[in-house]
């Protein structure tokens, strides 16, 4: 008789204020804040409230996430988004299981500029290519990456490739996941980048979200592999956006014009949710 996977049930809040000088002209912001209900992970509850704007459209992207675009009341300066939700997850080892929608998995095997190979990356996978099955290669990878690339959470940079991280030998999740998605397509593995939320064991509330990236094997499909953990996700996870790199998943992203400097607020809470 086989066991059950293992199931929890996650209650996320994740809370964003931009604040700025002048009372802005122009503000839209793109959000990923919504996850969706597929094998392994139920979607109870979720809602999105803005506070200072309004929802102008809904919709899914080209890598299925759902998608939607927030303007900010003219005058305002300052916009509040708030998403927050229930979710129940299945540990399914980390495996998500086999492409789903239109796009071909050929596409995921395509450099980005922020998952560009160079020496780095080439250097990551020159002695990867002898371990012959996919998984034990890409598990190796996770390994290597993490060896190389220190977690630092004071060298977080939007910007930043796959490259510059290697180069500098430190960087967050963001990083670990274009190293890993870089190295996995020279690898000739469909590799994505994924964002989304993790529930850490000693303590609820965190400064960010979460990224980690997931590689095609043929015999399983979809595999996620969570480096700066060093483990593949589990019950604690929340897939929210999948991509290219990080800009195809990013949680928030936008355009302003006018309301002079801006800063910006976050907090996300993962708690499991009480029974």
């Amino acid at each position: 008789m086989t066991d059950k996977p293992k199931t929890t049930t996650l209650d996320i809040r994740h809370s964003t204020t931009y604040r700025w000088t002048d009372p802005v002209f122009y503000a839209l912001q793109q959000l990923r804040l919504t996850p969706k209900s597929r094998s392994g992970q139920t979607v109870l509850n979720w809602s999105t409230e803005i506070q200072g704007g309004q929802v102008e459209l809904e919709f899914e992207d080209s890598h299925h996430n759902r998608t939607q675009l927030v303007a900010a009341d003219e005058g305002q300066k300052e916009i509040t988004i708030t998403a927050k939700g229930t979710v129940m997850v299945e540990d399914q080892l980390g495996v998500i299981g086999q492409q789903q929608g239109y796009m071909p998995l050929w596409m995921f095997l395509r450099a980005t500029d922020l998952t560009r190979r160079g020496s780095g990356t080439l250097g990551l996978v020159r002695d990867l290519r002898d371990i012959e099955a996919p998984l034990e290669r890409l598990h190796a990878l996770s390994r290597t990456i993490r060896d190389t690339v220190k977690y630092d959470t004071g060298t977080m940079d939007v910007t930043q490739t796959a490259e510059d991280a290697i180069a500098t030998g430190s960087g967050v999740c963001q990083d670990h996941a274009h190293i890993f998605v870089t190295c996995a397509r020279l690898l000739d593995l469909p590799a994505r980048y994924v964002s989304g939320y993790l529930r850490v064991t000693d303590r609820d509330e965190q400064d960010a979200t979460h990224a980690w990236a997931e590689a095609y094997i043929d015999d399983l499909g979809w595999v996620g592999f969570d480096v700066s953990n060093g483990i593949s996700p589990d019950d604690r996870y929340v897939r929210v956006a999948t991509g290219l790199d990080y800009s195809d998943a990013a949680p928030i992203s936008g355009i302003r014009a006018g309301a002079g400097l801006e800063a910006m607020d976050v907090s996300v809470t993962v708690s499991q949710a009480q029974q």
